[in-house]
């Protein structure tokens, strides 16, 4: 099994930045439930500042930028997709849906003679 794909954090100072930011996320987690007297929006904004805290500081590492990099171009490849059209997704639902009570009825069917052939024929329970 090859793993030459596998990028990995080689340099010490990315792996200390990457440590530093899940614990930052941690403390903003933490810091969530400590402040559970004050107000929520408190409460939110020091989770929500830990997250961003992290983000900088993950930012800042070579793993972060191949990471915000990705996204920029994931974010890229979803505007180039061709999206169906009203009509298409009307169609394809409508499809989906009939399939699946075709299917259940099908297995409904299935399990009724299954019962019959063993319950009424096989062991004579009526």
């Amino acid at each position: 099994m090859s793993h030459q794909n596998v990028e990995t954090v080689s340099r010490a100072a990315d792996r200390i930045k990457l440590g530093l930011a899940v614990l930052v996320v941690a403390a903003g987690i933490v810091a969530y439930s400590v402040f559970d007297t004050q107000p929520m929006v408190v409460r939110v904004g020091a989770f929500i500042g830990g997250l961003i805290l992290a983000a900088v500081i993950a930012w800042f590492s070579e793993t972060g930028r191949r990471t915000i990099g990705y996204a920029r171009e994931s974010y890229n490849e979803t505007r180039r997709v061709v999206w169906p059209t009203r009509k298409e997704t009307t169609q394809m639902t409508g499809i989906v849906f009939a399939f699946v009570v075709a299917m259940g009825v099908l297995l409904w069917v299935a399990d009724k003679l299954l019962s019959w052939i063993i319950y009424g024929l096989l062991l004579g329970w009526n």
